[in-house]
């Protein structure tokens, strides 16, 4: 009792030590700029304007630069419960830092703020939902920026975690669990920062490869739209599964073999980053066919690959290898998060939508650059059900749940549950919103629209049906709708339970 009282007529105080959260999130924003000086070679190549990319650089990193100095005293003090902070304002940042060109070279489209602000943050969420009406109005230098935020954004969640957030005195291991990435992060090493070295390059590895087999389509003149410019430009749309294109009709403008080489790649940046260097890097492919995650994934990609082939052949929409390469592309395309098109698939019948709607909800593979729920937590909950039923016939009898053979901690289940539940909590709310203010403001959005609409930005998938769909634009939605949707990107990327931590009262007070 006396405790009690004591403790009622304690001040409360702040938990985290803002000074420190600020410092560090300063010191990311001054090298986060740096990467405005990326599209500027192009800008001086094509003979346009760079200077929106030197004043977004100098802007950022002047900032970051600022904070970092006036709360020196504080560098160092980030423990694990300011990383929370740090990681969702980092996200922030970026999003603001990557609007800041589309405002200054992106026509009328990008008259508003809020709108370059939505582009800013779907390209650094690897989301690729767009707010661009008229592709002509983006010159070379700003589609290359546009792109270059996905490439950026689809490791960002493995650096945040493995590289940044272990000089904050916080595991990246135990925050990849978050992500149930599985056994192989650990088989890369005992080092954090060498793991995270290593999926950079494979990251890296694969871009340029990407690019090079792109590329050699137009030099053999198999495809005269693959230009080296476009190659480029789709590699780092692809291997963050992030969506963009730097063409209104997607990968529709080019030819069967570039969107073969687009599928391949779709699906690699997939799987578990970790699991591909052990096949790629040290030459054990045969732990592909050994993971359970893996297994599923292909499952999934193939079942679905082979069932929307069949609609798409006796709807009479196409037959032939169109049919099974447009299927294949939008399977794999939407499951692994990337949204590119290769038809205008809001226009197919009801049931491939809703094929097409289910397959917003798979998502890539842990420790991918993918987003959504993931394989890996259908996995578990599948073994979940299962167990649950075995026990109900036998309930005497202990059943660990098991991946790749190694016992899963019952609290790793409990949090994979929680984040489903928050999950499609979070969708039936963004959902609820967009569909109301679509209403209100006279869009004509339908209940599946809405519905797609909300998964798409949560998943960070990209397109989806009516006016969103993969030909169309984000752009006619009103002001609510949208910032409805740059907050489910972003929690989306932030796997979601960072997000629910802050907005407790026990994260701010002690």
């Amino acid at each position: 009792m006396t405790q009690a009282v004591a403790r009622i007529g304690r001040p409360r105080r702040l938990a985290i030590d803002l000074p420190a959260v600020v410092n560090l999130v300063g010191m990311l924003g001054k090298y986060l700029g740096l990467a405005a000086l990326f599209p500027i070679p192009f800008a001086i190549g094509y003979g346009e304007p760079f200077l929106p990319f030197l004043v977004a650089g100098v802007v950022t990193s002047g900032l970051g630069f600022a904070l970092e100095r006036l709360t020196a005293d504080a560098a160092g003090r980030v423990s694990v419960r300011e990383g929370f902070l740090v990681v969702a304002l980092t996200w922030l940042l970026a999003a603001a830092f990557a609007s800041i060109p589309y405002l200054f070279e992106g026509g009328d489209q990008f008259s508003s703020p809020l709108d370059a602000y939505f582009e800013g943050m779907s390209g650094f969420t690897t989301t690729g939902a767009s707010v661009v009406t008229d592709y002509d109005e983006i010159n070379r230098s700003l589609g290359i920026w546009r792109q270059f935020t996905q490439w950026l954004g689809g490791m960002g969640i493995i650096v945040l975690a493995i590289a940044v957030l272990p000089r904050l005195r916080v595991g990246g291991r135990q925050l990849m669990e978050s992500e149930l990435p599985g056994p192989e992060i650990a088989a890369l090493g005992e080092r954090i920062r060498s793991t995270a070295r290593k999926l950079w390059v494979l990251y890296g590895a694969l871009t340029l490869i990407q690019t090079g087999l792109l590329t050699s389509l137009w030099v053999t003149g198999i495809d005269d739209q693959m230009t080296p410019y476009e190659a480029l430009a789709h590699a780092f749309s692809t291997m963050p599964t992030g969506g963009f294109s730097t063409q209104p009709e997607s990968a529709a403008a080019f030819s069967a073999e570039s969107q073969w080489i687009l599928i391949l790649f779709m699906a690699i940046a997939g799987a578990n980053f970790a699991l591909m260097y052990r096949a790629f890097v040290h030459r054990q492919p045969r732990v592909l066919a050994r993971d359970e995650e893996f297994r599923l994934y292909a499952t999934f990609a193939i079942g679905a690959s082979a069932a929307l082939a069949a609609m798409l052949w006796g709807y009479g929409i196409l037959e032939g290898e169109g049919a099974v390469r447009t299927a294949t592309f939008q399977a794999v395309s939407i499951m692994t998060t990337t949204g590119m098109a290769s038809a205008d698939f809001a226009l197919w019948p009801p049931l491939l939508l809703l094929t097409l709607f289910a397959l917003m909800f798979i998502g890539g593979s842990a420790g991918s650059t993918g987003g959504s729920i993931k394989v890996v937590r259908h996995l578990l909950l599948g073994k979940v059900l299962r167990r649950e039923i075995d026990q109900t016939l036998s309930p005497e009898v202990m059943m660990p749940i098991r991946l790749n053979g190694a016992p899963v901690d019952e609290r790793t289940i409990r949090a994979i549950a929680a984040f489903v539940l928050l999950y499609i909590g979070f969708w039936a709310v963004g959902a609820s919103v967009i569909a109301i203010d679509s209403a209100i403001s006279g869009v004509g959005a339908g209940t599946l629209d809405s519905l797609a609409m909300s998964a798409t930005t949560l998943g960070n998938v990209g397109p989806a049906f009516g006016l969103a769909g993969p030909y169309g634009s984000f752009a006619e939605f009103g002001d609510v709708s949208k910032l409805t949707m740059i907050g489910l990107m972003w929690v989306g990327r932030l796997e979601i339970l960072p997000v629910v931590v802050l907005l407790t009262r026990h994260y701010w007070r002690l």
